[in-house]
């Protein structure tokens, strides 16, 4: 089922996601059916909280070399905690919660992450680059925050009054 994805301002957006303590069935259907509201949106990563349901999960399926995502490729993370950092990068980033918006935002270039799959399993993950980035983007919701407060001051003040003209325009 295609649930319907919040966005920016709406205030959940700002909770802090609570932990996941039971891996059942309620939460592999609600993991399925944010796989089909992310390939619906044409998203290559969402949070639990997107979709209004404040728990520590997120999912990401990246693009290979074409641009095909594959549901065997998709990752299930649950409970994630970073573990280890290196380098900086800038990528250009979107959100299925800020839509029509892209911004360069510096990330860690690499990064170990610990996690728990649907099973409630541990999982140890080297990821880099774009999965990387995907990770931390999406690691933001889980803390009430978006892409967008990590822009400075001047970008974050031209994005606001982008946004609310864009708003404006669509009523």
């Amino acid at each position: 089922m295609v649930l319907p994805i919040i966005t920016y301002p709406h205030k959940t957006l700002k909770m802090r996601s609570k932990a996941v303590k039971q891996f059942d069935h309620e939460l592999h259907t609600f993991l399925d059916d944010m796989y089909e509201t992310m390939m619906a949106k044409n998203g290559i990563g969402l949070a639990a909280i997107q979709v209004s349901h404040p728990i520590r999960a997120l999912i990401l399926s990246i693009p290979n070399e074409k641009g095909d995502q594959h549901k065997e490729n998709l990752l299930e993370i649950i409970n994630p905690v970073i573990h280890a950092t290196k380098g900086s990068t800038l990528y250009q980033e979107g959100c299925l919660s800020v839509p029509g918006f892209y911004e360069d935002v510096e990330r860690f270039e690499s990064l170990t992450l610990r996690y728990q799959n649907r099973y409630g399993h541990e999982v140890t993950l080297e990821a880099h680059e774009l999965l990387a980035i995907a990770i931390q983007h999406e690691m933001d919701h889980l803390e009430g925050k978006l892409f967008i407060e990590r822009l400075s001051y001047n970008r974050r003040k031209k994005f606001e009054k982008e946004y609310k003209k864009a708003l404006k325009e669509k009523k």
